[in-house]
């Protein structure tokens, strides 16, 4: 989690409060991990953090999206921000797809 909160803060992303949310209550199998982070002025923040070897394609993006979607049901809130930290190769599709649907994204590699 400490390097995910040094990502986020080089971003000039400060949360007073980062919690875990389990995968498997979100019914993935997928390696990523979610957080819920409520900022200083009490905006609340999804945060998914998601590492893997092969690049993020639109069929990632979709993913994503329906992780999210249960995300907001399974806490019962909806969310001011996203936020997706990568560290992968981004599809040019697949980035412009999630941008127009909200996401912040940020390269955790750098």
């Amino acid at each position: 989690m400490k390097e995910i909160v040094e990502c986020l803060r080089v971003k000039n992303y400060l949360f007073k409060k980062l919690v875990m949310i389990d995968t498997k209550a979100l019914q993935t199998r997928k390696k990523i991990a979610v957080y819920e982070g409520v900022d200083f002025e009490s905006n609340y923040a999804a945060i998914f953090s998601l590492k893997q070897k092969s690049r993020f394609l639109r069929k990632d993006a979709d993913v994503i999206e329906l992780l999210y979607d249960r995300l907001k049901v399974l806490q019962d809130h909806n969310y001011k921000k996203k936020i997706l930290l990568y560290d992968m190769p981004f599809c040019s599709k697949a980035q412009k797809q999630m941008k127009e649907a909200g996401w912040r994204l940020i390269n955790a590699a750098v």
